[in-house]
């Protein structure tokens, strides 16, 4: 779908949808209103990934991007990943062989091409053009910003505040991240809020070398399942994009009610209509866990397909989708004179409270025979059986026998 087809005021309301901040939006419009492909680029470590929901925020951004007719340059920075990083605890982190950077790219594909159309990403390592500079372009690229300014960069300023020794290559680090804008001409860069430092490195960079600068776009860093420490690892609160179906399903399903609609927001692919409409459910009295259920598998899905979450969602002992029944469908003989009301077969079949609720949920149109629902004046013939559901939850096969 071409970017063509959308207007900008479209665009825009999508590239916005949960990001924390777009430096400059006048100058993204600006962009937009030409009319042409967007050059899209993120960077990622090269160390082994195992991602988890918090790192696809930012990956479902790209692939937003790529909905809407961009190019999406996937960044593997191997030349920073090569030298090692000897900063802080690191100081023994072994620099990696190119041989591991490439194994951990191809990881990393398995993992983020669920998400990104693989035919609209470009794979790019930023050793292409480091290694092309000489020490004499290295200078160049070091002239372009001052001591000063580095030390506005948050951790620095903290480090060189609390006496903790930096080091002169890790000033390098955002510089050699900018200077990856100016190699692929980027025109817009996405990447955390704590990214945001950085980022503003690259349009400075393309600016001295004479390019437009590139609009930033940072997202959110993602709470975890707590609901109030960001996603990670260590803390123990994340989703693996690789655990099984079940373990997923069952996470999501169990988040705090009140972190729903960041998930939604962040995480999801239902346009914004439709989230406000299931929040409009909820404040109506639909139970949130429903609609976490509706989360739930449309992320199984998305990391293990259809088939997955449905297998998911019914070993978790929940009801079953539309038109499904359950494996173990439950027979009822009902001995009768005669024909009876829908409401007294569902009262004696057990498959409500008493027949005032059999009412109700007729009235409320949750009751189905044979996967279509039926009102009150569904009459219930003898000798025949049918498939009776009182909402989500209660089925049985009714046969209604003579006496």
């Amino acid at each position: 779908m071409g970017s063509f087809m959308k207007s900008v005021e479209e665009q825009l309301a999508l590239i916005k949808r949960g990001a924390e901040e777009i430096l400059v939006e006048s100058e993204l419009v600006a962009k937009l209103q030409r009319g042409q492909p967007l050059r899209i680029k993120a960077g990622f470590d090269p160390t082994a990934p195992d991602l988890h929901l918090g790192h696809t925020v930012l990956i479902n951004k790209l692939r937003q991007f790529q909905d809407l007719g961009h190019q999406v340059i996937f960044l593997i920075g191997d030349f920073t990943g090569m030298i090692g990083d000897p900063s802080g605890k690191n100081a023994t982190r072994p620099p990696l062989t190119r041989d591991q950077v490439l194994e951990n790219a191809e990881t990393y594909k398995a993992q983020v091409f669920k998400i990104l159309d693989p035919t609209k990403t470009e794979v790019a390592f930023n050793s292409t053009w480091m290694d092309q500079l000489s020490p004499a372009d290295f200078i160049r690229l070091a002239s372009q910003y001052t001591v000063a300014r580095m030390l506005e960069r948050d951790d620095f300023h903290k480090r060189y505040t609390g006496n903790q020794s930096i080091a002169i290559h890790e000033f390098l680090y955002p510089l050699v991240q900018g200077y990856d804008s100016v190699a692929l001409k980027a025109d817009v860069e996405l990447g955390g809020t704590d990214q945001k430092f950085n980022l503003l490195m690259g349009r400075e960079l393309q600016r001295a070398y004479g390019q437009e600068s590139q609009v930033i776009l940072t997202m959110p860093l993602l709470e975890g399942l707590d609901g109030v420490k960001k996603m990670s690892k260590s803390l123990g609160n994340y989703i693996g994009i690789q655990e099984a179906p079940g373990v997923m399903y069952g996470k999501l399903v169990s988040i705090p009610d009140a972190l729903m609609w960041r998930y939604f927001e962040l995480l999801s692919f239902r346009p914004m209509a439709e989230i406000d409409a299931l929040r409009r459910d909820v404040e109506l009295g639909a139970n949130p866990r429903d609609i976490k259920i509706q989360l739930a598998e449309e992320i199984v899905a998305r990391f293990h397909g259809e088939e997955a979450a449905a297998a998911a969602h019914r070993s978790a002992g929940n009801r079953l989708k539309d038109g499904e029944l359950p494996d173990d469908l439950p027979e009822v003989g009902l001995v009768s004179a005669e024909a009876m009301s829908i409401a007294a077969v569902l009262n004696k079949a057990g498959l409500v409270k008493n027949a005032a609720t059999a009412r109700d949920m007729l009235n409320a149109g949750s009751v189905k025979v044979d996967g279509v629902v039926v009102d009150r004046d569904f009459i219930f013939a003898l000798g025949k059986t049918h498939v009776c559901q009182a909402g989500k939850k209660a089925f049985a096969r009714v046969t209604l026998c003579m006496e």
